[in-house]
């Protein structure tokens, strides 16, 4: 499977602005309150370095050590976005590599980033995952836990060096856009909340949810982050990952 030139990824970008932008004037916002995260994961070093030629800032990878082996040289503008699940063993890699780790979900992962930032001297941006499509194959906080966990984290340790900025979520599997919606409304109904609470949260002002196939509708939830694969780099050749 052959990567896009840059014409074609050119003409793929155009194509995905054009629909966020419609998405964002149907939900009455600026297209400045929608940030495009490049979904690099299982494509090559060469289409990162074509989709930085294009404009984009921000790469998401779902494994580690594929951030770490295309992220850890960098451009400071150019800002690495952790968005998989990340073992124990892995998470002091992602602090290192990250400046976003899209995927808490335990007070364990928290304590460990912690400590991990205060030895580098490095402050880290976290949103915890939520399972809001309440799928058995995504990770996650359940719903019914999401906000007592979230809760809890003000009686927790302080941990200067992490920035809780929100919640991400993934959308239900179903080839439906529309039946992500309620799970991307109930996201942002707990992000409003905690925000509101301000402390710890002051800062807890994202929601990273949406893809290829059901941007549209996060962008009208109050999606601040979209993560976009397919529709920019094109099909993913898994089998060389195996």
């Amino acid at each position: 499977m052959s990567e896009r030139t840059l014409e074609e990824m050119r003409a793929a970008y155009e194509a995905l602005e054009s629909r966020i932008s419609a998405a964002c004037v149907q939900s009455n916002r600026s297209r400045e309150s929608v940030k495009l995260i490049w979904v690099s994961k299982f494509h090559p070093i060469e289409s990162v370095r074509i989709a930085e030629k294009l404009g984009a800032t921000d790469f998401g990878e779902n494994r580690v050590q594929e951030a770490v082996e295309k992220f850890t040289e960098r451009d400071p503008k150019i800002h690495c976005h952790v968005i998989g699940p990340v073992q124990s063993n892995k998470l002091k890699k992602a602090a290192l590599v990250a400046d976003c780790i899209h995927s808490i979900a335990s007070v364990e992962a928290v304590e460990k980033l912690e400590k991990v930032c205060a030895e580098a001297g490095k402050t880290l941006d976290i949103l915890f995952q939520v399972n809001a499509g309440e799928e058995e194959t995504k990770s996650g906080l359940e719903i019914h836990e999401a906000e007592s966990f979230l809760l809890n984290l003000e009686n927790h340790a302080p941990c200067p060096h992490l920035r809780y900025r929100g919640l991400m979520t993934i959308g239900k599997n179903t080839g439906v856009a529309e039946d992500s919606r309620e799970c991307f409304a109930f996201l942002r109904s707990l992000q409003q909340k905690m925000l509101a609470r301000g402390g710890i949260f002051e800062h807890f002002d994202e929601l990273s949810m949406g893809m290829t196939g059901d941007l549209e509708v996060a962008i009208e939830e109050g999606a601040t982050m979209i993560r976009v694969g397919t529709a920019l780099f094109g099909e993913r050749d898994y089998g060389q990952k195996a």
